[in-house]
């Protein structure tokens, strides 16, 4: 799967960011050029779909020898989702939602996310935590401009991002697609983990503790994008937590 934001749209930790990335810039593909090699890698099931200048979202249907994951695309209210994985507890979270039984992963998060932006009693990352399994995903809210993304804890499923020559934001699975876009400006996304453009990265396993990010170095001692890990000795003190009036998703930056 592949999901690229402008820069206006969703804010990464500036760590994400390699001076030696400026160095290639001119080498490296444009957002634009990046879908293109995308979707010209799996010419017979792809899909996508555009958002103006704001965000592409792409995925290509699972094949035989593809992915033993399932790859799932979604849209409802103006709300669109990438899911990679699958979910162990399905159909107790439907049961729990209220849902109908043909609900499928992608369906459910959209849900998930429609309910905590506009009436959760939940916090956020309460809710993310509640979600068993091998999975990524990443939602676009095209109605509010906002992005939200999350990898699940147990490293089953692989999911990187990184900052393109223009500052846009690329998250993908395939990490050859991130490095032609991103050069050394990406990392993997961090486990157990979840992302919005205005909230930041914060842990939904340990969601009192504030991200730190580690500096990277590859093979030819080259400083890549920083990876990032729970901060075991910073701890928040304060934590918005949502009401009918209060934006879900606007948690303490880290």
């Amino acid at each position: 799967m592949l999901a690229i934001f402008h820069k206006a749209f969703a804010h990464p930790p500036q760590e994400l960011n390699s001076p030696a990335s400026c160095r290639v810039a001119r080498k490296l593909k444009t957002p634009e050029e990046t879908l293109k090699e995308f979707l010209s890698s799996h010419p017979h099931n792809n899909f996508y779909m555009s958002f103006a200048d704001a965000a592409v979202l792409a995925y290509a249907r699972p094949g035989r020898s593809y992915s033993i994951y399932q790859r799932l695309f979604c849209g409802f209210d103006d709300i669109y989702c990438l899911f990679l994985g699958s979910l162990n507890n399905l159909c107790t979270l439907i049961r729990q939602y209220g849902l109908s039984k043909n609900t499928n992963e992608a369906m459910f998060v959209i849900e998930a996310y429609r309910t905590l932006r506009d009436r959760g009693p939940y916090p956020a990352d309460q809710v993310v935590k509640d979600l068993e399994g091998s999975f990524a995903f990443v939602i676009y809210d095209s109605k509010a401009g906002t992005v939200f993304a999350a990898l699940g804890s147990d490293g089953g499923v692989k999911l990187f991002w990184g900052i393109a020559a223009d500052g846009s934001v690329v998250i993908s699975d395939d990490v050859e697609v991130i490095k032609g876009s991103c050069a050394k400006s990406f990392a993997p996304f961090p486990t157990g983990c979840m992302f919005h453009s205005e909230g930041g990265l914060m842990s939904f396993e340990h969601p009192m503790n504030k991200m730190k990010a580690m500096p990277r170095v590859d093979s030819e001692g080259v400083m890549c994008g920083a990876n990032f890990k729970v901060d075991v000795c910073s701890k928040i003190y304060s934590m918005p937590r949502v009401g009918s009036e209060t934006n879900w998703m606007l948690w303490e930056s880290h």
